[in-house]
């Protein structure tokens, strides 16, 4: 009998592949299904043997806190916008100008009645 193992609904493509992949190395076999032409099914990755679930759950569990861990660590490479103005207050404040101007074009023919 199969068993879920993996929804795949709102996974990006780059984990899912990921996950695959790790099921593969470790010979885990599973099937696929997709959400069909309406998106009314159920995408998932789904176990051919369930005697397998409790060692693909964990390759699993494991994949996933330490993609949480990277993608932390990505995030804390993005710039703030302190961060910004604080390497480049003149290109920063062009920026910011050139943006006012564009929003001040666009709308002043909704206010000017």
């Amino acid at each position: 009998m199969s068993k879920l193992l993996f929804k795949m609904r709102h996974v990006p493509p780059d984990e899912a592949e990921d996950v695959r992949k790790l099921l593969d190395q470790h010979n885990i076999e599973f099937f696929e299904t997709f959400a069909g032409n309406w998106s009314i099914s159920v995408p998932a990755l789904w176990l051919k043997h369930d005697e397998q679930f409790e060692i693909a759950r964990k390759l699993i569990d494991e994949y996933q806190s330490e993609r949480l861990i990277r993608i932390r660590a990505d995030c804390r490479k993005t710039k703030t916008m302190r961060q910004v103005f604080i390497k480049s207050p003149i290109g920063f404040s062009f920026y910011l100008l050139a943006i006012a101007i564009v929003l001040f074009i666009s709308l002043r023919f909704f206010f000017s009645f």
